[in-house]
C-alpha cells in the first residue's frame, strides 16, 4: 500500500506541530519528520505524542544533513546518521532518509556505504540515499558529494527519488526510477522548471505539475509495480501568505498525489491501526 505523506520540511520555519496540523487538516496519511534544530524533531516522545494527538503515523526521518543542521546532534555525519535511526525505530518510522557525504567529509565518504548498512541493520530501519545536485559556483560544476551525487552510482540497497533534485541535475525523473529500479524505496513528491545548466540557482521544490518533470508518469509507474513505499510532499510553501493559502498548496499537492496513484481517499482504518501503535510507544518512552 502506498502511503501519501508531508514533510514539516513543507511548512518550515513552523513548528513540528504546526506541520501535524496541517498534516491532519489536509488529509495526508502520515509524516515525515526533518530532524532541525528544533528540539522538537530530535525527541521521540514529543513526536509520538504529536502522531498520538493529530492521529498520524510518522512514516520516515530526515537526518539532519543541511547546512543549517551543521551542528545538530555534534558535527560527526556518522552520529547524526546514528541518532536519526535510534529517533526512527523509537517513533515506529521504517525509513531514514540521508543525503550523500559531502566531499570534505573524506572519512565518512570513503566508509559511507558501510556505515549505512551497519546503522540499518542495527536499528532495523532503511536507510535511503537520497538523490542530489552539483553545486555551481563561477560558473563551473562543483561536485559537492562523495562518492557521487547520484545514488544509482553507488552500491546501495535503498534510495529516495526527488524530482526538484533530479531538475537540477537535467535528469528525467522517469529515467532515474528506472535506473533505481527495485532499490527505490521512498519519493519526495515535488517538481522543478530546470537545470544548473539553464540558468536554475534554488532547489525550487515546486508543486507537482507545476515544473518540467515526469511526475505524473513516475507516480503511475510506482502504481503498475505495485510499488508500496511512501511518496512524501516536500514542496515549498512559502509564497503563501496566510494559513489558508498554505492549505491550499498542501491540498493541491495531495490532489496531484491521489490522482496519479489512484488513491480516492485517506485510509481511516489505517489511521486507526497507526495510532494505537504510537500509543504503544508512547508508553514504551516515557514509561506509562
Amino acid at each position: 500500500m502506498i502511503r501519501i505523506g508531508m514533510s514539516t520540511s513543507s511548512v518550515y520555519p513552523l513548528t513540528p506541530e504546526h506541520a501535524f496540523r496541517l498534516a491532519r487538516t489536509v488529509g495526508f496519511d502520515g509524516v515525515e519528520v526533518m530532524v532541525t534544530n528544533d528540539q522538537t524533531t530530535q525527541d521521540a516522545a514529543k513526536l509520538i505524542a504529536l502522531s498520538v494527538k493529530y492521529e498520524l503515523p510518522i512514516l520516515s526521518i530526515h537526518a539532519p544533513v543541511l547546512l543549517l543542521t551543521a551542528f545538530v546532534w555534534g558535527r560527526d555525519p556518522r552520529v547524526k546518521l546514528r541518532k536519526s535511526a535510534e529517533l526512527a525505530r523509537a517513533v515506529g518510522a521504517p525509513t531514514v532518509v540521508v543525503h550523500p557525504p559531502f566531499r570534505w567529509q573524506s572519512t565518512y565518504a570513503r566508509d559511507f556505504l558501510r556505515i549505512v548498512r551497519e546503522i540499518s541493520a542495527e536499528f532495523d530501519v532503511e536507510i535511503a540515499i537520497e538523490n542530489m545536485f552539483p553545486w555551481k559556483v563561477g560558473g563551473k560544476n562543483l561536485k559537492a558529494y562523495a562518492p557521487s551525487s547520484d545514488p544509482t552510482m553507488l552500491d546501495c540497497d535503498a534510495m529516495t527519488l526527488d524530482f526538484s533534485h533530479a531538475a537540477l541535475t537535467g535528469r528525467d525523473s522517469l529515467e532515474l526510477a528506472v535506473a533505481m529500479g527495485d532499490r527505490l524505496r521512498h519519493v519526495h513528491l515535488c517538481d522543478g522548471s530546470g537545470s544548473l545548466d539553464e540558468g536554475k540557482v534554488f532547489d525550487e521544490h515546486l508543486l507537482p505539475g507545476e515544473g518540467n518533470e515526469p511526475v505524473a508518469a513516475v507516480l503511475e509507474r510506482l502504481v503498475a509495480l505495485d510499488w508500496s513505499g511512501s511518496v512524501v510532499a516536500e514542496v515549498n510553501t512559502r509564497k503563501a501568505r496566510t494559513e489558508l493559502g498554505r492549505i491550499e498548496l498542501l491540498s493541491r499537492t495531495l490532489a496531484f498525489a491521489r490522482e496519479h496513484l489512484h488513491v480516492e481517499a485517506p485510509r481511516k482504518g489505517a489511521w486507526r491501526r497507526a495510532v494505537d501503535a504510537s500509543r504503544r510507544l508512547l508508553g514504551a518512552v516515557t514509561g506509562h
